[in-house]
């Protein structure tokens, strides 16, 4: 097993315990130091700067018990971002939440898409939007989407 996957195995329990999700985790140089980069996610809530701090010390005092890393280094804890890709086999994780889609081939001309999830069913995934003052659904083949991620709703 290589080093991120111990690490990996180490954070992912408690970040489970504290409701978030492993998004990234990497371990690199930085500067004159190493920097543990640990992005967390939770889908359908904002993380801000209290509950960062609050995972940086849960997972720093996980770590420094573990003493797998034996250098010093920087642990940066932060979130994926209010706009951060979503991998397509994990858009249930998202229902309700304001998204963009990218299409491979366009429904009803377009190939981009930004609304929220309302349901996902079988093969279809139900998109609330806005076209000028109306607010549609439209349905859309999973299989269709390749690129997704979380849009911020103005």
């Amino acid at each position: 097993m290589g080093f991120i996957e111990e690490v990996k195995k180490i954070i992912e329990p408690k970040l489970r315990d504290l409701g978030y999700e492993l998004f990234e985790l990497s371990y690199l140089k930085d500067g004159p130091t190493m920097s543990l980069r640990v992005r967390v996610d939770k889908p359908g809530a904002r993380i801000g700067l209290d509950q960062i701090v609050s995972v940086s010390e849960a997972l720093s005092v996980l770590l420094d018990d573990a003493n797998l890393i034996e250098t010093n280094y920087i642990l940066d804890v932060s979130s994926a971002g209010a706009e951060h890709a979503i991998n397509v086999s994990e858009l249930a994780k998202y229902v309700g939440a304001h998204v963009n889609l990218h299409l491979r081939e366009p429904i009803k001309g377009l190939n981009n898409y930004e609304g929220d999830i309302v349901v996902l069913k079988g093969n279809l995934l139900t998109l609330s939007y806005r076209d000028k003052t109306r607010t549609l659904q439209i349905d859309l083949p999973i299989d269709d989407i390749d690129h997704a991620r979380l849009a911020v709703k103005f």
